[in-house]
């Protein structure tokens, strides 16, 4: 059996097992998995419907890793005599983009150890994920917000949409954001994470967790009810009026250009960072969550591990990107270009 075989049933295998797992498709969306399906039948009643994703079959893995090409932000990083690597990945990709291409597929089998946010595909993160998931406050949102939230779970035909309603309303509009990008080709379900962490296994590499379930939540959730409403009703006027899915168009091309100098300036294109919680909801999702993923990248290499760090693309912009504050800890950064 040749390794791009053993690779795609194990891959296929691992699905699978996540798709039995409670809600846990619903969990896996930090990791970039699909945060909920799309019936196929409801999809071909209702036009409407976003298009539904190419399941990854043990063929389309083995043609998708032969011909696969390199996408995103690759830095070399090496400190005490070891190198490492850091890799800005994208959370909705076409599908073509979720295969590995050779440069990252060699830097991983020089690496000791693959690092992501979260490996969603460990069962202890996939149960913790969900119950940090979960709404919390007693207080619930306006009746009109729970009205528009509800219709945008609709338009986006959430397959147990129930469930869905049952989570944090900060989680359930970064989610719809992200999903509405499906009917431009861009689906969460086409994320690299996954496969990453299926080809790590297959190298016999280990998988380690950068973040917990609950910090991820925590740098997700507004400090207080107010902020909340505040969030969800800038987040649905967003999807409602058109806004969300080109920004998230310039940022897949920004992407697959590798076009390190116009993701750098994300913050002047993105329409993102208007008012003072929008900023501060940045901050704790970028500039909070650095400097503890870079502690955890450098404790990873400290131990004598080489190591592949996979990290959303915007956690490398800035002075508090993680490419600076790497420097700041000693090590020579190193930006990649990849033959395009």
């Amino acid at each position: 059996m040749t390794i791009l075989t053993r690779l795609a049933v194990s891959l296929v295998a691992l699905r699978r097992a996540l798709s039995r797992a409670p809600l846990a498709a619903l969990a896996a969306l930090a990791a970039g998995l699909p945060l909920a399906g799309v019936h196929a039948a409801d999809a071909a009643a209702n036009a409407l419907c976003p298009p539904v994703a190419e399941p990854l079959t043990a063929e389309r893995l083995t043609e998708g890793m032969k011909t696969a090409k390199d996408h995103g932000f690759l830095w070399r990083i090496s400190k005490g005599g070891r190198v490492s690597y850091l890799y800005g990945t994208i959370h909705a990709a076409r599908p073509e983009w979720m295969f590995p291409g050779p440069t990252l597929v060699s830097a991983l089998r020089e690496s000791d150890t693959l690092a992501l946010e979260l490996d969603v595909l460990d069962p202890d993160v996939q149960r913790r994920l969900l119950a940090s998931i979960v709404a919390q406050r007693n207080d619930g949102l306006p009746a009109e917000l729970t009205y528009r939230l509800d219709r945008q779970i609709k338009a986006e035909c959430i397959d147990n949409a129930f469930a869905f309603a049952r989570f944090a309303p900060e989680f359930q509009v970064a989610s719809l954001s992200v999903m509405a990008a499906r009917r431009d080709g861009l689906d969460p379900a086409n994320a690299i994470d996954l496969v990453l962490a299926a080809v790590a296994r297959e190298f016999g590499k280990p998988v380690a967790s950068l973040e917990t379930p609950e910090s991820q939540m925590q740098a997700l959730r507004m400090p207080t009810q107010a902020e909340t409403i505040e969030f969800v009703r800038s987040g649905l006027d967003e999807l409602e009026s058109g806004k969300a899915r080109p920004m998230l168009r310039r940022m897949a091309k920004v992407w697959t250009d590798g076009d390190y100098a116009e993701l750098s300036r994300y913050e002047r294109w993105c329409d993102c960072v208007n008012t003072a919680s929008e900023r501060a909801a940045m901050k704790r999702l970028l500039d909070d969550r650095n400097p503890k993923i870079a502690a955890a990248i450098d404790n990873l290499h400290n131990s004598g591990q080489r190591v592949f760090a996979a990290v959303g693309s915007l956690h490398m912009i800035g002075p508090n990107g993680l490419p600076q504050l790497l420097k700041k800890r000693g090590y020579k950064v190193e930006q990649g270009d990849f033959a395009r």
